[in-house]
């Protein structure tokens, strides 16, 4: 249980309502700021805005999946208003505030070192990752079918990153009778690759592997689709950028090319919002309850 604990749900999207039920159910006192739209009622959670709150009885900050623009504004579906998380504002909380996020730029860094506080990216975690990356790889899928005219069977699906989400979209596609290869710089990951009877490359056979793609999807959040590369790819050929935004294609060229080219950095939520929300919360609960029992360990 986490009865006791005072916790803010900061922006979010479909994911969160899991989340929010989740830790509601285990009786910690949820405020949501950012909900404005939100219809669906949850016992002991309050909307309420920065201003209004309390901040420095707060134990935890859940931040949305994708954290924080460099602008400090936060994401959330639910309200119609834009919301910034500020150093002011978060100065206001205690020492021992936690602050949870998927993950975390320079701009949340920066906040959070000048106010002494402790980030936790969830996205480090490879038990969240993975769990991810199966409503990743469905998204992926999905995308695939709505936005080409071939079948996934026998076509020719590129994926750029070997780690725990590209092994499960590359399998995936593979399962589905995809020609799938893989490129990825590890030495290691290549030969995973190999044993799953996967094509491995190096990253520096890209222009090559691309020639005769249908389906390029990449994973590394660096800008390696670059103009050279998409030079190469076929006209039909269509680009799934999960990396986090923004991405690692260069989508203006590939819009100059008449290519195809999607950022989706947020599959999970868009294709399977429970799915993931459930996992995440099952995460966060842990997280958080381990946070009080050393709160509470503190005070004896």
């Amino acid at each position: 249980m986490l009865t006791g604990m005072e916790i803010a749900v900061i922006g979010g999207d479909l994911r969160h309502i899991e989340v929010i039920r989740q830790l509601a159910k285990m009786d910690a006192t949820i405020y949501l700021l950012g909900y404005n739209q939100l219809d669906d009622g949850f016992l002991g959670v309050e909307k309420t805005t920065f201003e209004a709150i309390q901040a420095e009885k707060l134990d935890a900050i859940i931040l949305p999946i994708n954290g924080m623009k460099t602008n400090y504004e936060i994401d959330s579906v639910f309200s119609d208003s834009k919301l910034y998380l500020t150093e002011q504002w978060l100065s206001r909380t205690q020492k021992a505030t936690k602050i949870y996020t998927g993950i975390s730029n320079d701009a949340l860094n920066k906040i959070v070192l000048n106010t002494n506080k402790e980030l936790i990216e969830l996205m480090d975690r490879d038990d969240l990752a993975i769990y991810n990356s199966v409503p990743t790889a469905e998204g992926a899928v999905l995308l695939t079918i709505q936005h080409t005219n071939v079948t996934i069977h026998r076509s020719n699906v590129v994926v750029v990153g070997f780690g725990r989400v590209g092994k499960t979209i590359a399998r995936t596609f593979h399962v589905l009778g995809a020609n799938v290869k893989v490129v990825a710089n590890e030495e290691e990951l290549r030969a995973r690759a190999f044993e799953l009877n996967l094509e491995p490359y190096e990253l520096l056979d890209l222009k090559k592997v691309v020639e005769d793609a249908d389906t390029i999807i990449n994973t590394i959040p660096a800008q390696v689709l670059t103009a050279d590369i998409i030079s190469k790819m076929p006209s039909h050929v269509l680009i799934i950028d999960i990396a986090s935004n923004p991405g690692g294609t260069n989508f203006e060229f590939a819009e100059k090319r008449a290519i195809q080219a999607i950022l989706a950095p947020g599959l999970p939520g868009l294709v399977a919002p429970k799915t993931a929300g459930i996992q995440l919360g099952n995460v966060l609960s842990t997280l958080l309850q381990k946070q009080l029992e050393e709160r509470e360990g503190g005070n004896v």
